[in-house]
């Protein structure tokens, strides 16, 4: 698991840091690279502090990076990365909240969300995938990371204290199971084609717009 650090700003501007953004980028941006498509637009849900954008969009100069975030803070620290280090293909923050649909955003071909569906309503998995539905091209990719239980079971007793944790936060959060958000995704028409392990007991979840029955 990452655990769940507050964002901390390091200087007199705006820009916020992460520390488990810069422990996680590395092996995230390995695996987005073996799944991403050549181009198009890839857009980043629940951005954050921007480091991870930052970082992406750096070492994928054939990709447009779109990062969004509901918060103004969140926007405000992207904005400041991305004024202070952003190559050109690094897109100004939009303002969405993945549950208020429909997005408020530019086609894309790919969507990324990195810990969020343990830190959210179960509500914004079930819009977050009932957009990526809707909007993705066929073929379209979406990239999950963060904890998860299998099989009914936590994969590391750290994920198990994690998991009550967010849960006494709030009633609403908790690593949600694999098996639940495969089901949930293949009802908008989302297959899995990889689930891969990750440094810290995480996951990368990578899964593929089907094409339409009959097709």
């Amino acid at each position: 698991m990452d655990t769940l650090d507050p964002m901390a700003a390091p200087g007199p501007d705006r820009r916020l840091s992460s520390p488990a953004a810069a422990r996680n980028r590395e092996p995230i941006l390995k695996v987005l690279r073996d799944w991403l498509p050549p181009r198009g637009r890839v857009l980043e849900v629940a951005s954050g502090s921007g480091e991870h954008a930052l970082h992406f969009a750096t070492a994928l100069p054939h990709l447009s990076w779109q990062p969004s975030d509901p918060s103004a803070t969140a926007r405000a620290s992207i904005e400041a990365w991305r004024a202070e280090q952003g190559p050109d293909n690094l897109l100004a923050p939009l303002a969405l909240d993945v549950i208020q649909r429909p997005w408020p955003v530019p086609d894309f071909t790919a969507l990324v969300a990195i810990n969020l569906l343990h830190i959210s309503p179960w509500a914004v998995s079930e819009a977050l995938f009932a957009e990526a539905g809707a909007r993705l091209p066929e073929g379209g990719m979406v990239y999950l990371y963060g904890p998860f239980m299998r099989d009914g079971e936590h994969t590391a007793e750290s994920n198990a204290a994690f998991d009550a944790d967010l849960r006494q936060r709030n009633p609403e959060w908790g690593i949600r199971e694999l098996e639940a958000i495969l089901a949930l995704a293949e009802r908008h028409a989302l297959g899995v084609v990889a689930v891969e392990e990750m440094p810290a007991n995480n996951l990368s979840v990578v899964l593929r717009v089907e094409p339409a029955s009959g097709a």
